[in-house]
């Protein structure tokens, strides 16, 4: 069965259209933005943290884009211990606002900011330029960046960037163990078979060392 959260590659439905001078849908999509924003400045999470409250959500099908988030948000809180159940239900009064909570005045400055996950340290690449490399099975737990429906997929090295913090490990909080990422191409035809409408267009995915095996 495919993760919650990995639908690329899957049949959809059709995009609903908005005016381009709507930013958000509803007033309340706003609110929980600003909500994520401020809350994950207190450091308590890393991007990958985050992502993986969403995707072990139960309930994931079933809520919006922004219900994922708030839904997302109130599991960190907890379990990082800034709130408890009871004040998430409004049975006790809440805690003050943290002091490295970002303000309003500061979302500016904190929205351009650029945190780079490439690091000095870790193993030395595996793979080079031009080989050919297999992906490994989809994991059926945990949070990986590895979409299913390349899972199990033949394709080649096209570009090593270095050594990047690996999802894996940094959403559990287990350290960023860094490894070699790689921009790895495949054809249409190796991702989905007779069903590519285009069998020699390509599509390229920055993959890390621990999704490849060699051939």
């Amino acid at each position: 069965m495919s993760r919650a959260h990995d639908l690329g590659g899957r049949p959809a439905g059709d995009i609903p259209e908005k005016a381009d001078t709507m930013i958000f849908h509803a007033p309340w999509h706003a609110t929980a933005l600003a909500l994520n924003l401020a809350c994950s400045a207190v450091g308590a999470w890393n991007i990958d943290a985050s992502r993986f409250a969403r995707e072990r959500l139960k309930d994931y099908p079933k809520l919006s884009y922004y219900e994922k988030w708030m839904a997302g948000l109130a599991t960190l809180l907890v379990e990082r211990g800034l709130l408890t159940e009871a004040e998430l239900a409004g049975n006790t009064t809440p805690a003050r606002l943290h002091p490295k909570a970002l303000r309003a005045a500061d979302v500016p400055v904190a929205m351009r900011k650029v945190l780079p996950y490439l690091r000095a340290t870790g193993p030395a690449p595996r793979f080079h330029v031009g080989d050919r490399v297999r992906t490994v099975p989809a994991p059926k737990s945990g949070h990986c960046r590895l979409p299913a429906y390349a899972a199990g997929k033949v394709g080649e090295v096209r570009q090593c960037h270095g050594n990047h913090v690996l999802p894996n490990a940094n959403a559990r909080f287990q350290g960023e163990n860094p490894e070699p990422l790689y921009t790895i191409t495949f054809t249409a035809a190796a991702l989905w078979g007779e069903a590519a409408e285009a069998p020699d267009d390509q599509i390229s995915l920055d993959l890390w060392q621990l999704y490849l095996e060699p051939l």
